[in-house]
C-alpha cells in the first residue's frame, strides 16, 4: 500500500465542482446502485452482525439498537459525505470485525465490549486525522495483516460443512444457488442465496416464531467501561482489522475510479460517528469497499461526477432500515441457525479468498510470518484474558522481524 502521505496530499487540491443542482444528477441508475448497495450489505455481511449480537448474548431491545446504531452511523455519513465531496462515499459497519466479536465477546461483559468499540473508534479517528494511519500500516507487512484477516474469517466459511451436515436441504439450498449465482450474477450471488435460503425455509416450514410489527427501533444506551484485558483482546484487533482490511481497500477503490479521495477527513469523520455511537451498539462503521463498488462504477453512472447520488441513496436506504431494524432483527432471528451459518459462509468467501491470496503474496520471509499469524489466530487460543487475533499478530510480528535480512529494516510492506 502506498504511504499515506501519497495520498493525503491530495488534501491541498481543489474539491470537484460542484453541479448547479443535485435534482439534475440524479438518475435511476444511480438510485438502484445505491439501493442495491446497501441491500448486499443487508442480505450478506449483516449476518454477522447479528451472529456478533447473538454472541454476546444480547436481548432483542439491545441487538435491535445495535441494528439501530450501524445502520444510522451508515446512513448519516453516506449522505452527508457524499453530498460534501461529491463523490459515491459508502460507509458500512466492520464486517471483519464483526467476525472477531463473535469469537471474543463471550469472556466479557457486554460494558467491558462497549468501552473496546469506543476506544477503537477514537483511535482510528485520531489515526485518520493525523495521517498516522497509513505510516503505522507501513511498519507491519501486508501479508501479516491480510493473514490476520484469513484467521479471522476462514473458520466461518468452514462452518458451512458442519451446517451442511445438520441440515442438507436449507443449507445445501444457499450453498449451491450462491455458486450458480457466481457463475451467472456474480454481484447478485449472496443476495439470491439469502431469496433461496429464505424460500427453503418458508417450504419447509422451518421458520421460529417472529413478532411480527413495523414498529420504530429505539436506541438502548450502555454505558462503557474500560477493561484492560478486553481493551487488548477486542479493542486493539477490531482496531486494526477496521484499519487495514476496511478503510484502507476503500480508499483504494475510490482512487481505482478516477476520484482523489480525502483519506483524513472519510477516515476521522467516519470514525468520530462511529465513536458516538459505540454507546449504542456500534462496534465500527468504515469505508465500504467491496459493496461501494456498485455504487461507484460504471454501473452507477457513465459521468463519475453523477455517481454520488448513489451514496445518497444507499444512506437513505440505511436510515430506513435502521429505524426499523427491530423488525429486521426479527425476521432473521427468524431463520434457522443452519441457513444463517452458511449464508454467512458464502458471504465471507470472497474477502476469505482475497486475504488468503494477500497472506501469501510476499516472499519465503513474510510467507512464513503470515503462516505463522494465520495459524494462531485460527487456533482460538486465549492467553491471560487475551483472544487469538492480538496474539497471531504479536507471533506473526515477531516471525517476520526474526526472520527479516539484515539492511531490511524498511521492508515492512512486502
Amino acid at each position: 500500500m502506498r504511504d499515506i502521505d501519497n495520498v493525503t496530499t491530495s488534501s491541498a487540491e481543489p474539491l470537484p465542482k460542484r453541479p448547479s443542482s443535485i435534482l439534475r444528477d440524479i438518475s435511476v441508475s444511480a438510485l438502484v446502485a445505491g439501493v442495491i448497495s446497501a441491500l448486499v450489505n443487508y442480505s450478506g455481511p449483516f449476518l454477522i452482525v447479528l451472529e456478533a449480537t447473538r454472541a454476546a448474548g444480547l436481548n432483542e431491545a439491545q441487538t435491535a439498537s445495535w441494528v439501530w446504531a450501524v445502520s444510522i452511523g451508515n446512513g448519516v455519513c453516506s449522505i452527508a459525505l457524499s453530498l460534501f465531496t461529491r463523490m459515491p462515499i459508502i460507509v458500512a459497519w466492520s464486517t471483519p470485525g464483526a467476525a472477531l466479536l463473535i469469537a471474543s465477546l463471550g469472556g466479557f461483559s457486554f460494558t467491558d465490549a462497549v468501552g473496546a468499540f469506543v476506544v477503537a473508534s477514537v483511535a482510528a479517528a485520531v489515526f485518520g486525522y493525523t495521517g498516522w494511519f497509513g505510516w503505522l500500516l507501513d511498519r507491519v507487512p501486508a501479508p501479516v495483516l491480510q493473514a490476520l484477516l484469513a484467521g479471522i474469517l476462514l473458520p466461518f466459511v468452514i462452518s458451512a460443512a458442519g451446517a451442511f451436515q445438520a441440515a442438507p436441504l436449507l443449507a445445501g439450498t444457499v450453498i449451491a444457488t450462491y455458486f450458480v449465482g457466481k457463475r451467472f450474477f456474480d454481484r447478485y450471488a449472496v443476495l439470491a442465496a439469502l431469496l433461496a435460503g429464505v424460500a427453503a425455509v418458508a417450504l419447509t416450514g422451518a421458520f421460529h416464531p417472529m413478532a411480527v410489527g413495523l414498529t420504530i427501533t429505539g436506541p438502548v444506551f450502555t454505558t462503557p467501561t474500560f477493561s484492560l484485558a478486553a481493551l487488548v483482546s477486542i479493542g486493539l484487533p477490531l482496531f486494526i482489522v477496521t484499519m487495514a482490511s476496511q478503510n484502507a481497500p476503500g480508499l483504494a477503490l475510490l482512487r481505482s475510479e478516477g476520484y482523489v479521495p480525502r483519506d483524513r477527513l472519510l477516515v476521522g469523520s467516519i470514525s468520530t460517528v462511529s465513536a458516538l455511537l459505540a454507546p449504542f451498539g456500534n462496534h465500527g462503521i468504515n469505508i465500504a469497499a467491496i459493496t461501494a463498488a456498485i455504487a461507484a462504477g460504471p454501473e452507477s453512472h457513465r459521468d463519475k461526477n453523477r455517481r454520488y447520488i448513489a451514496g445518497i441513496s444507499a444512506g437513505l436506504s440505511y436510515l430506513l432500515v435502521g429505524f426499523f431494524g427491530g423488525f429486521l432483527v426479527s425476521g432473521f432471528q427468524s431463520i434457522p441457525s443452519e441457513t444463517i451459518t452458511a449464508l454467512a459462509a458464502v458471504a465471507l468467501l470472497a474477502s476469505t479468498v482475497t486475504a488468503l491470496k494477500g497472506a501469501m503474496s510476499g516472499n519465503s520471509h513474510t510467507g512464513v510470518a503470515a503462516l505463522t499469524t494465520l495459524a494462531v489466530t485460527m487456533s482460538g487460543v486465549v492467553l491471560i484474558g487475551v483472544g487469538s487475533a492480538f496474539w497471531g499478530l504479536l507471533a506473526g510480528s515477531a516471525v517476520y522481524l526474526i526472520l527479516l535480512p539484515r539492511g531490511s529494516e524498511n521492508g515492512g510492506r512486502s
